[in-house]
């Protein structure tokens, strides 16, 4: 059964762009902090939950008690599966900033601040392959190829 939540647009919109723009903001500044933060958001918000993210806790008991924005009802368990990948992503940045090759760090940095701003414009990537992985594919060439299989 598909588990739903339902938060402010303007409180799920806060959360995409703020997050976005703090992995900018760490590249373009050369900002490791910045990226330890993005894990910490990203990492808080899988444990919590989306009603009880980081960003969105903060965004409605600041701003949103002060404007009130229509619901946006998301998927509870692909919205914490791409919150899983983002932290993975960004733990793996803090890896290779702190403890590896920071040039390699500055260059997944890079990949995550290009998969933020997806995920920021709507498109969510991870939130929709979990969809398509928990649907049983992701096109209909994956869906034939899994009903041939089970004709055999």
């Amino acid at each position: 059964m598909e588990q739903i939540a339902k938060v402010q647009s303007a409180a799920f919109a806060f959360c995409r762009w703020g997050v976005m723009i703090i992995v900018w903001l760490a590249l373009i500044f050369k900002m490791k902090w910045l990226i330890v933060l993005s894990f910490l958001i990203l990492f808080f918000s899988a444990i919590l939950g989306i009603k009880k993210a980081p960003m969105i806790v903060l965004y409605s008991f600041t701003i949103g008690k002060l404007f009130k924005s229509k619901e946006e009802i998301l998927n509870v368990k692909a919205m914490r599966f791409a919150h899983i990948l983002g932290s993975l992503l960004s733990l793996a940045c803090i890896l290779f900033l702190y403890l590896g090759n920071e040039n390699i760090g500055w260059i997944l940095v890079w990949v995550f601040a290009i998969m933020k701003t997806i995920s920021a414009l709507g498109f969510c990537p991870a939130s929709k392959l979990y969809v398509c992985m928990s649907n049983g594919g992701c096109c209909s060439f994956s869906k034939n190829v899994g009903k041939i299989r089970e004709k055999k």
